[in-house]
């Protein structure tokens, strides 16, 4: 019998109670990226929407961003944007800060990685918050970009990140959520 994407995602997640800290149930997808089947199902449900539309770039979040978003790429003959914490590039470079749960940081992205009008799909492993996401939106807009979605394997609602991504006009694509989290 063949499994839902759900029973599919859900068997191939790993929770890890109390990681970072006490009460949080981190959502592992290093299981999910080490399980064959499971890794190419979410990349074939995280590409559908978008098959046959022009995407000039697909633009990960560092780091598992990355791996999803080339994948992505591939598959939708994109070229590859890889957002990164500040310092990790180089050469000259656009940034962003972002809101952490706890302070600020910064993000930033090749300043010739995208064209004016050039179209985007942010991607990542996980929206939680949004305020990485967002800051990424921004960052892409500020350069040119028109982003069609962002993208992301897991969602948790409850903390509100894919309503700020769709304050800002942006239409959010998730492949499961873990209410309560």
């Amino acid at each position: 019998m063949k499994q839902t994407l759900e029973q599919t995602l859900r068997a191939a997640i790993r929770t890890i109670p109390d990681y970072p800290k006490p009460g949080i149930q981190f959502r592992d997808i290093t299981t999910l990226l080490g399980d064959a089947r499971a890794f190419r199902r979410s990349v074939d449900e995280l590409v559908h929407p978008y098959a046959g539309m022009k995407v000039d770039k697909i633009a990960g979040i560092e780091a598992r961003g990355f791996i999803l978003g080339g994948a992505m790429a591939h598959q939708l003959s994109s070229g590859f944007i890889p957002i990164r914490k500040k310092g990790k590039l180089p050469h000259e470079t656009v940034r962003v800060a972002y809101s952490l749960e706890y302070g600020i940081d910064e993000m930033e992205m090749h300043r010739d990685a995208v064209k004016e009008g050039e179209k985007v799909i942010l991607v990542d492993d996980l929206i939680a918050t949004g305020g990485t996401a967002e800051g990424a939106v921004k960052l892409l807009r500020q350069m040119g970009a028109q982003i069609v979605a962002a993208c992301f394997v897991i969602d948790l609602p409850d903390l509100g990140g894919r309503a700020k991504l769709e304050a800002l006009g942006v239409e959010v694509n998730t492949l499961i959520a873990y209410e309560g989290d």
